[in-house]
């Protein structure tokens, strides 16, 4: 098998046992799977809501899960690990599939997409954005937005920071489909810097020093140079200017 198709092979191995664990463990709040080989075997990382469900009474509940992994989509020796969610309202996948059972429940879909911004960006989010689009109100169908904070459609900060999180919802009229994209809180976008005093930036520029490259460090050990001579400038002139007025009384004075 050439190297393309196996990598292709593998990914859609990977997507069908997602979906296969969305339905499987949809009771215990799905947040994401991660699946990692080793020497031992696959080591699949459940993230979810409410772990016990999972886990089941004796553990019967994963024991099944173990099975059907290893029987139905051929991983080697699976070894299932189940974690808890941090903080559910900041997991994509989990406000997705809320949104997703509110809408199922009679919820507007405004109502439902307001709520479930406001209780992502109360949470500590940076920025949340959700799409919702089906057949909402009639028999066209059509999309509604709903965003609030900083959220990046493209490029590298889209990559690191943005949380997805996709689910269905089965109403009568048809299936409506419901996307979360959430900015974690620790995100720092390119264009956010910190400008450090003369003082801090003389600690920090030595301990830099090590780290670069030789012709790096003649250049650094001139800026510093130049920005101890600067800060001996500046004290000096404010040592002259605290001076000057002494003189100027003591002439007064004598006079």
């Amino acid at each position: 098998m050439a190297s393309e198709r196996k990598f292709v092979t593998e990914n859609i191995r990977r997507v069908l046992l997602k979906e296969y664990l969305m339905k499987a463990v949809d009771r215990a709040g799905f947040g994401g799977v991660e699946v990692q080989r080793t020497p031992m075997g696959t080591r699949v990382t459940l993230i979810t809501e409410r772990p016990g469900i999972v886990i089941g009474r004796r553990g019967a509940a994963i024991k099944t899960l173990t099975t059907a992994i290893e029987k139905d989509f051929k991983f080697d020796n699976p070894q299932v690990e189940v974690q808890e969610v941090d903080n559910p309202n900041l997991n994509a996948q989990i406000m997705a599939e809320k949104l997703a059972f509110a809408l199922e429940r009679g919820w507007h879909f405004r109502r439902a997409g307001h709520s479930t911004v406001r209780r992502v960006m109360e949470s500590g989010a940076r920025g949340c954005h959700v799409v919702i689009s089906g057949k909402l109100t009639g028999e066209r169908h059509r999309t509604e937005k709903f965003k609030e904070g900083y959220i990046k459609f493209c490029g590298e900060p889209k990559l690191k920071f943005i949380r997805q999180g996709f689910a269905v919802a089965k109403l009568k009229p048809g299936v409506i489909g419901v996307k979360v994209e959430i900015m974690a809180p620790d995100a720092r976008l390119p264009d956010e810097t910190d400008v450090l005093s003369i003082e801090e930036a003389l600690k920090v520029l030595p301990e830099m020093a090590d780290k670069i490259q030789p012709k790096e460090q003649s250049a650094l050990a001139v800026a510093v140079r130049s920005e101890e001579e600067a800060a001996a400038e500046a004290a000096k002139a404010l040592q002259e200017q605290s001076t000057e007025p002494k003189a100027e009384e003591k002439k007064e004075a004598s006079g």
